[in-house]
């Protein structure tokens, strides 16, 4: 199997994955730049015990480097061999949807709906779970056959429902443009002058939400406001698997709430978690993730290997 990512790292703690994937050709760097070993002056001779240290840690470096591109590349086998007992789950804004400036002029590029009805035909379950409203995200992805739930898994508990207007009440008092996502609202600073000084103002707001009972969480150049419920990506990616008798599966995401979805992959018999990194989003998120890809073009290269 080709891949096309950034970085493939082993997970033997969530997952008994085997280890199928030597000898595959791979294009493109599978790790990262500053993961790779520094090119070492042949002229400098290694006569110092610190850097004799330093060097005998690059070396098994590298061989754990090997070792979790193995592992790594064969769990995306395990899911393209028999893709009747796998779920291909993603995100949408950041993921399938290049990041844009406002909300509402997203868009989900043609060649990703057709690498996802193609999904459809061969995988038992592929959804998307967005932060956006599901009849948004159903609206924006514009694929048949692909589970849609919105609001970071919030539309999947019933409970959610009663901190609906208590939410609403408190966006009304921020003066901030709001983006109503039905279960939670979100405060954009994407386009402000001063992102330094929106982000102070809205530092506060979260404060102030915080001492009202919500939950401010911050995202890529966003706060989203979410009522206090246990109930997230994590649990909407468990639930769809459970319900749909799934015990592999890939999730991909660009963001802090997609670190949740990831935390919902553990434990199964087969588990890929893509990360789509970019300068504003998590550290943790890259740090977590099975596999690295620098943007939604190159998911979508990954993508057309299962």
């Amino acid at each position: 199997m080709d891949v096309a990512a950034g970085r493939i790292r082993d997970r033997p703690d969530r997952s008994d994955q085997a280890d199928r994937g030597e000898g595959r050709r791979h294009r493109g760097p599978l790790l990262e730049p500053d993961e790779q070993d520094e090119q070492r002056d042949d002229d400098d001779s290694a006569t110092d015990p610190e850097q004799r240290t330093e060097e005998a840690r690059d070396e098994a470096d590298c061989d754990q480097a090997h070792g979790r591109i193995v592992r790594g590349v064969s769990a995306l086998d395990a899911l393209a061999e028999a893709p009747d007992r796998a779920a291909i789950v993603l995100d949408v804004d950041g993921t399938l949807a290049p990041i844009v400036r406002r909300p509402d002029e997203a868009a989900v590029p043609e060649e990703a709906r057709r690498e996802l009805e193609r999904l459809v035909a061969r995988y038992a379950l592929v959804a998307c779970v967005s932060g956006r409203t599901g009849e948004d995200a159903r609206r924006l992805v514009a694929v048949d056959g692909v589970r849609y739930v919105g609001s970071h898994g919030l539309e999947l508990a019933p409970e959610a429902d009663r901190w609906r207007d208590e939410i609403h009440r408190f966006a009304a008092s921020v003066d901030w443009p709001v983006e109503d996502k039905g279960l939670t609202v979100s405060f954009h600073y994407r386009e402000a002058e001063n992102e330094d000084d929106a982000l102070e103002y809205l530092e506060g707001v979260a404060e102030r939400a915080r001492a009202a009972g919500l939950v401010p969480r911050f995202g890529r150049k966003v706060l989203e406001l979410r009522p206090p419920v246990d109930a997230d990506k994590g649990t909407a990616v468990t639930q769809l698997l459970d319900e749909a008798g799934l015990r592999r599966a890939l999730y991909a995401g660009d963001d802090t709430t997609d670190l949740d979805a990831f935390r919902g992959l553990d434990g199964l018999e087969v588990a890929v978690r893509v990360a789509i990194a970019s300068a504003e989003g998590p550290p943790a998120l890259r740090q977590a993730a099975d596999v690295v890809v620098a943007s939604p073009e190159e998911l979508r290269e990954l993508l057309r290997v299962l």
